[in-house]
C-alpha cells in the first residue's frame, strides 16, 4: 500500500483489502505499508523491500499477498519492474491477488494482457502528472512566485495570499497551508544582507578568491543559513545566484520522474526578472559574473588529468567536494561531462574511492544496452513487414498503430 489522495489513501486501501479478505475467508497476518513514498523507484520503499525479502528468504508465514491494484507495486517507468516483483513472489510459491481489479489474477492470457496494460498506464500516469506539474510551476515562476527549495543566505520566504497581500514568514521546513497561497522571496536579516554585500565587495573590489573569503568568514565564526562553515562552493553559489539581484530562475537542474539528473542549458531556464527586491547592486553582480567568466578556460584532457593528479597528490583523496574547493581547476561537473563520470576520471590518476561506486558504471552500461536492445527490436519488427515507431515522450513502441510494446 501507499499514501495518495482520495481512493488511494492508506485507510481506504486497508479497508478494501480487509473486505476482500473477509469475503474470501482469508486472515490478514501482516501488513506491508510504505506510507507517503514515491512509487517511481524502489529507493525508500522499505516495506516493499521487506516483503520481497521475507518471501524470497522463506521467512514469510503466508501464501497469498493481497494488493489493492496493479499500480500499487509502483508507477515505474519500466513496466517490467513491477512484473518482476510479482514474478519472484510467484516463483517462491506466494500468489498475488488484486483486491480492486475487475479480473482474477489466475495466469490466463487475458489477465496477463490487462496487467501489462495497467502497468504501462501506471507509468504513463506519472509522466502525464509530471508534465502538468512542471507546466504549473513554470507559470507560477513567470508570475514571480518561488517554487521549492530554501531561500538561501540573506533571503527569506514570505507567504502571500492570492491577491499578493503579505502573510506570515515561513521558517525552514515550513510549508503553506492553503492551496491558494503563494511564496515569494524577501530580504532577510540586516546582518545577513550586509554579509552578502561584503562577499561581493571582497570578490570584486578587493580581488579575494572564494576560498579566501570563506576562510575569512569562518575566522569570524560566521555560519551559512544551514548553520555550517563557509566553503569555496557556498561562496561561489552566493556570487552566481541571480536571486540576489531579484531574478526568479527555475529549471536549472532536471530530475524528472527520478531518472537522470541533468544540468539544463541556459535556453531551458524559466525566469522572471525583477521578481523580488534585490539585495545586491546589479552592477556589482555583473562585475562578479565577468570575473568568473574571464577565469574560465577550455582545458585539454591531458591538462585536466594533470590537475586532478596533482590534487590527488596533495590531498590524498578525491571527491566532487574536494575538486570544487579549488579555484584553479575545472569543477567536478566539468570532469563528469568530459570523462563520462568522476569514477572514470579517478581511474586515470590511479585513485579508487573507499566505497564501491561500481553500480554507477553498471547503470550506465544498462542504459546503453537498453537503447541497443530497442534499436534491434525495431529493426527485427520492420524486417517482418510491420510498421513501428517509437513515441518520443514515452519510449513505447507503437506497432501497426494497433498496440504498444
Amino acid at each position: 500500500m501507499s499514501t495518495e489522495h482520495q481512493k488511494y489513501s492508506t485507510e481506504n486501501q486497508a479497508e478494501a483489502i480487509a473486505a476482500y479478505a473477509a469475503r474470501r475467508g482469508m486472515e490478514i497476518v501482516h501488513t506491508y505499508e510504505d506510507a507517503g513514498k514515491s512509487g517511481l523507484k524502489l529507493d525508500g520503499r522499505d516495506a516493499l523491500k521487506s516483503l520481497i525479502s521475507d518471501i524470497t528468504s522463506g521467512r514469510a508465514n503466508f501464501s497469498v499477498v493481497l494488493v489493492y491494484d496493479v499500480s500499487r507495486w509502483g508507477r515505474f517507468q519500466d513496466a517490467d519492474q513491477s512484473a518482476y516483483y510479482e514474478f519472484i513472489c510467484r516463483e517462491a510459491g506466494v500468489t498475488i491477488q488484486y483486491c480492486a481489479e475487475q479480473f482474477e489474477n489466475d495466469g490466463s492470457i487475458s489477465a496477463t494482457i490487462i496487467k501489462s496494460m495497467k502497468r504501462a498506464m501506471a507509468g504513463e500516469y506519472s509522466r502525464e502528472l509530471s508534465a502538468k506539474v512542471f507546466a504549473g510551476q513554470c507559470r507560477l515562476i513567470k508570475l514571480g512566485y518561488r517554487q521549492g527549495g530554501s531561500a538561501g543566505y540573506g533571503l527569506r520566504r514570505q507567504l502571500v495570499d492570492e491577491h499578493g497581500n503579505p502573510k506570515a514568514a515561513l521558517a525552514r521546513g515550513e510549508h503553506k497551508s492553503f492551496q491558494t497561497d503563494r511564496v515569494v522571496l524577501v530580504p532577510g536579516p540586516d546582518d545577513e544582507i550586509e554579509t552578502v554585500r561584503r562577499i561581493y565587495r571582497l570578490f570584486v573590489v578587493e580581488g579575494r578568491r572564494e576560498i579566501e573569503i570563506a576562510a575569512l568568514l569562518n575566522s569570524e565564526e560566521m555560519q551559512t543559513d544551514l548553520g555550517r562553515p563557509w566553503t569555496r562552493a557556498t561562496i561561489h553559489q552566493v556570487l552566481t545566484n541571480e536571486k540576489y539581484v531579484g531574478h526568479n530562475v527555475f529549471n536549472r537542474v532536471s530530475f524528472k520522474l527520478k531518472q537522470t539528473r541533468v544540468v539544463n542549458p541556459p535556453d531551458m531556464l524559466v525566469r522572471c526578472n525583477d521578481a523580488f527586491p534585490a539585495i545586491v547592486d546589479k552592477g556589482l553582480f555583473d562585475a562578479a559574473k565577468r570575473i568568473i567568466l574571464a577565469r574560465s578556460r577550455r582545458y585539454t584532457n591531458d591538462e585536466m588529468v594533470a590537475l586532478l593528479a596533482e590534487l590527488y597528490r596533495l590531498q590524498g583523496k578525491l571527491s566532487g567536494l574536494v575538486i570544487d574547493e579549488i579555484d584553479e581547476m575545472p569543477s567536478s561537473s566539468a570532469y563528469r561531462h568530459r570523462f563520462g563520470s568522476l569514477i572514470r576520471a579517478y581511474r586515470l590518476v590511479g585513485y579508487t574511492p573507499d566505497r564501491d561506486c561500481g553500480y554507477i558504471e553498471v547503470n550506465r552500461a544498462l542504459r546503453e544496452f537498453h537503447r541497443s536492445a530497442v534499436d534491434h527490436a525495431i529493426a527485427a519488427i520492420k524486417r517482418h513487414g510491420a510498421e513501428v515507431r517509437k513515441e518520443p515522450d514515452t519510449d513505447l513502441l507503437v506497432i501497426n498503430d494497433e498496440f504498444t510494446l
